[in-house]
This record gives C-alpha cells, structure tokens and sequence, in this order.
C-alpha cells in the first residue's frame, strides 16, 4: 500500500486539475500578456516620469518530433505497487534512472527509491545485476527519514553523485514531509548528510497538509539550485500549489543560502524562506538550456507535461509555453545531463533542444501512480548561442574553421585541428556549419599533423607541441590518424612536460 508520503503527493497530483486552471489565471508564473511599448496617456502634469521600458516579446518556439514509448519502460518489480516521480540522468552513453517506489525486500516498511538503467529513455530499464531496479535508499529508521524517502532529483558535481529527496518520520503526518540529502561516489551507494536539509515554512496551514518536499536540483556557475513544493509557503497558491527556489554554493544549503524573491535573490539566514512561486505546480522538475541560458520548468497541466520557460534572472518568460501531451498520473522527470543541463543536440546544439521526460501514466490497483513511460520532442528553430555563454553547449563539438582545418571548442575556447579524422575523433559531432559565435572564442593552440606523441608507463597518450606543451589525447589511435609517432618515456620525462589541456572526452 502506497505511503502517506505518496499518498499525500498523489493527494496534490489530484488537487493538480484545479491548480492548472488556477494556472491559467495571471499570476508570477504565469504573466498576462502585455502589449510591447504600449503606455498609459500621458500626464498634463509639469513632472514627466521616465517611461518603463518595453516588455520583451515572448519568441516562439516550434516543436517537432514527437516521440512516446510503446509501452512501460521500468517497473519495480517484486511487490512494488507504484512507480512514479522519476530523476533522469544521461551519462556514459546510458540513461540512469531514480524513482520512488516500494519493496517489500527494502526495509524498514516505507517508500523506497529505486534505480535502473537503459540505453535509451524507450528503456527497458534493468538494474546492473539484471532485476528490474534495485532499492538504494530507504527508510533511515530513526529521525526525520525513518520511515518513508520519495522523489528524488540526482545530479554529479566534481565526481560527486547528490541526491535530494523527500522525507516523512512516519505514516498519517501533518505538514510532516521535509527534504534530505544524501552523497555518493557511484549513484548507488548512497551516505546521508545529517538531518533535514529543509523543512516545511507552517507559514500558513492550508487543508492540503502535505508539507515540504518534491526537490529538483541543478548545478550552475558554482551553485546549487533547489527548486521544491511547500504547501506550508507564503507565497503558495490556496491549495499549497508553488514551486520555490533557493540557490546555495553549499550543497548541504547550511551556510550562503540565497531565496528568489520578486526582486531576485536574496541572502537568507536558513532555508525557510518562501516569498516567490515560480509556477504554480506540484511534482516539477527542471534544467537549465545552455543554448538559449533559459530554465526550463516541467509540469503536469491538463495539457500534459507543459514547459514554462525563465530567462536567468528570473525576470521574465522569454518564450511560450510548450506541452508534451499525453496521459499522466504524476509529475515529469526530465533526461538531463549529470548537472542538471538539457542535453545538446548531436546534430545543431544550437538551433534545436532534445526534451524527453518520463512520468507515471496510470494509477494503479492500488489507486497510486504506476506504469512509467517516456514523452518527448525537440525545440526546433532555437534562436540559440547567441553569446559567448550560450555557446557552452558547443563544448566538445567540432566546426569547420576559416584555415581550412577543424576547430575544436573546449571550454570556450578553441584548438585548431588541421586533420578532420583527428578532430572527428576528439569531438562529440562534427557539424557541418560554423555557429557565428565561435569567431569570438580565442584560438589557444593549433595541432598540426605529423607533431610528435609520447606515451607514459601507465598507458596514457598525449601530442607534444612546442615548448613541450602536452595535450592528453585518449589513446594511441588518434596519434595514429594524426601522423605522430608514438615514442615510450619515463614517468620522469612524462612529468616534466608542462601539462597544457586534455582532448580526451
């Protein structure tokens, strides 16, 4: 039988018809439309007040390529009664997935989160061992998790796997949900960082008695961004409907916490603050669009998944909203990459952005959400890297250069490869057109054919190129396609070379 953790989420799941219409209403999430340049008359009075600038234009994106699983793609296996609130991650050529469930062989007695892996986010999902998922992480047994951990969100930071979940104590409590973290050097063994790492506000008790919980986080520019449900908020809608916002560059969120007000940011002494929703959704997740430096919010609406989209700042909806349709039963989780990015597009990283998500498509025998399956489609047409920032989805990618040669982007910044097949070795694609903003990128190194190459005793491979500048390259082939002579030296002469970058994907 589903936890009150579950229950009380698929409690807001079910209160989600009214909040979409609530939705359509304007709110912070969900601006009316303005008139661009438009004003009021102007005043007979001496005093002549500077006119607000226009409100930006919303631009469209098309969509295209619409995509679903013929069927389920995970189950719980063994006892498992429902399968929902899943956290996807596109790493090492794999698709890892984490949801919430419950086992009977994962003890204590509670919600368990599960892991499975696939090819492809079409599945099927199997655990490393080959069962259909496996439990790693349940119930603690005693304090604010003892009993039930639900909806997690994971992402990797610096080697580093954090898991954000929802807790409860208990069954039948009050406003009793809170958030948890916990570490981990594999995605499957996981260690908890204390007690809870948020708590619900009890700002303002409303009937639906859920409390705080349904994290997702992301990782950008140095913080932790951690956005959740707290039906408990000041700024929550009247059934505790709003996703809330904090960043911290502590990824406990102990110290340097920050909360997004109407203003932006703002320092806060703790975790408690709640003065702005940026949609009024339970059960969300989201990324961030390196492409466009948008984020992107993942809701359920009567639409389906509906994508609502916030420039960086917070400021502003740049573009419309966009619907994944489809049946559900509870919130989406998108693929993203391992910091909580969309993936790039392997074919134009900048004018197209893959979204797939999987969610729960029906409620079960036990009235819980269950049957996880896959939605997606691409933003076609994307006015994307437009600046040198936008242009960090092009990392790893290869463009043709103005020398004739390939140019090769690396952390903003370009090396100038004169072999294609060298280029097309190192790179994730090499495209076929050169996106504009690459000409602003610096030049830091070019690799001409025939350099000499060097091995280390322990196996690695680098091109040396004046100065005795090494770059790393994966293996001996690629020294192969590039003319360069492989020579043995000794870990000594390996060290002495001045370590100048790694092409090495």
């Amino acid at each position: 039988m589903p936890s009150p953790v579950g229950r009380a989420a698929r409690l807001l799941g079910s209160a989600l018809v009214a909040a979409s219409l609530a939705a359509c209403a304007p709110s912070v999430a969900d601006p009316a439309p303005e008139t661009p340049g438009s004003s009021t008359a102007p005043s007979t009075s001496a005093v002549v007040e500077a006119a607000e600038p226009p409100v930006p234009v919303p631009v469209a994106l098309a969509a295209d390529r619409g995509r679903r699983s013929a069927g389920v793609v995970a189950v719980g296996g063994g006892d498992s009664a429902y399968n929902y609130a899943p956290s996807l991650m596109a790493e090492g050529g794999k698709v890892r997935m984490w949801w919430c469930s419950q086992l009977g062989t994962a003890q204590p007695a509670g919600d368990d989160v599960l892991y499975a892996e696939a090819a492809s986010p079409d599945g099927p999902f199997a655990a490393p061992g080959g069962a259909p998922a496996v439990a790693v992480l349940s119930g603690s047994g005693a304090g604010f998790d003892a009993m039930h951990t639900c909806d997690p969100s994971v992402i990797k930071v610096d080697g580093t796997y954090y898991m954000y979940y929802t807790a409860a104590e208990r069954d039948n409590h009050a406003n009793g949900s809170a958030l948890g973290v916990a570490t981990s050097p594999d995605g499957l063994t996981w260690t908890r960082l204390g007690g809870p790492l948020l708590a619900p506000s009890n700002v303002v008790i409303r009937d639906n008695a859920y409390g705080a919980g349904q994290a997702s986080a992301l990782w950008l520019d140095g913080w932790f961004y951690l956005m959740f449900t707290d039906t408990t908020g000041a700024a929550a809608g009247w059934n505790g409907a709003g996703q809330f916002v904090l960043r911290s560059k502590d990824p406990a969120f102990a110290s340097g916490v920050q909360a997004l007000g109407p203003g932006g940011f703002t320092s806060v002494p703790d975790t408690r603050s709640r003065p702005r929703s940026i949609v009024d959704a339970f059960s969300a997740d989201w990324m961030f669009v390196d492409a466009l430096q948008v984020f992107v919010v993942a809701h359920s609406t009567d639409q389906g998944t509906t994508l609502t989209f916030w420039n960086r700042d917070f400021t502003a909806n740049p573009h419309p909203r966009v619907h994944l349709p489809g049946p559900w039963r509870e919130g989406p989780g998108l693929l993203r990459t391992p910091t909580g990015h969309a993936p790039a597009s392997p074919e134009d990283p900048c004018g197209r952005v893959p979204v797939d998500v999987v969610r729960a498509t029906v409620s079960g025998e036990s009235g819980a959400p269950t049957d996880l399956g896959h939605f997606g489609l691409d933003l076609a047409g994307v006015p994307g890297c437009a600046t040198e920032e936008a242009a960090r989805v092009l990392d790893g990618f290869a463009v043709p250069s103005p020398e004739n040669t390939v140019d090769l982007v690396l952390g903003g910044e370009v090396v100038r490869v004169e072999r294609r097949s060298v280029a097309a070795r190192l790179a994730t694609a090499v495209l076929d057109r050169r996106p504009p903003v690459v000409d602003r990128l610096e030049v830091v190194e070019r690799v001409p054919a025939g350099v000499r190459a060097v091995r280390a005793p322990d196996g690695q491979v680098g091109l040396l190129l004046a100065d005795d500048r090494l770059w790393l390259v994966p293996d001996a082939a690629v020294a192969e396609l590039n003319s360069s002579t492989v020579t043995d030296v000794t870990q000594r002469t390996w060290a002495s070379y001045k370590k100048a970058g790694d092409l090495r994907r």
